[in-house]
């Protein structure tokens, strides 16, 4: 497995890479209808979702996984604030270390750059392995996508020196 920096002709592949997780691996903690809420497909082609990933993508560091010629994972942090914002994996290569390898580079990315944590809003699924990395929850959050609310939970990390 292979770890490049995010390209934007990369945008297509992990958008549907996203959809495809939530709609596949998060499918044991959310229904079809939250599913659909949080990741339509229609994102996919969609410029204002397109354009907003491509910034942040860019601005954050952004570390793409893959295997061969598919793409395994890939997940972002924003060094000024230690902010872990996306980490997908492909329903393909769950159980893989895909996420824990990608954890571990960003992880030393913050300390590199300063950080005294790491934050992210994790899902119900993803909880578990935030747990078994060294995260905590500190809030149950509502969130609302699209008019239709999802749990998910805020929780930090905080790195040794």
């Amino acid at each position: 497995m292979q770890f490049k920096r995010y390209e934007p002709q990369n945008l297509t592949q992990m958008l549907r890479l996203f959809c495809d997780t939530v709609h596949y691996v998060n499918a044991a903690d959310y229904s079809p209808e939250q599913q659909e809420a949080w990741a339509p497909y229609s994102v996919i082609d969609d410029p204002e979702t397109r354009e907003r990933w491509n910034r942040t993508l860019l601005a954050h560091l952004s570390l793409v996984a893959w295997e061969q010629n598919s793409i395994a994972g890939f997940a972002d942090i924003d060094l000024a604030e230690g902010y872990l914002d996306r980490m997908y994996v492909s329903k393909d290569f769950q159980r893989q270390r895909v996420a824990t390898a990608l954890l571990s580079q960003l992880e030393q990315a913050a300390k590199d750059a300063g950080c005294k944590k790491i934050t992210s809003d994790v899902s119900i699924t993803a909880r578990p392995f935030f747990e078994k990395n060294g995260f905590r929850v500190i809030r149950r959050q509502e969130v609302v996508r699209r008019g239709i609310t999802l749990v998910n939970f805020k929780m930090e990390k905080e790195l040794s020196v």
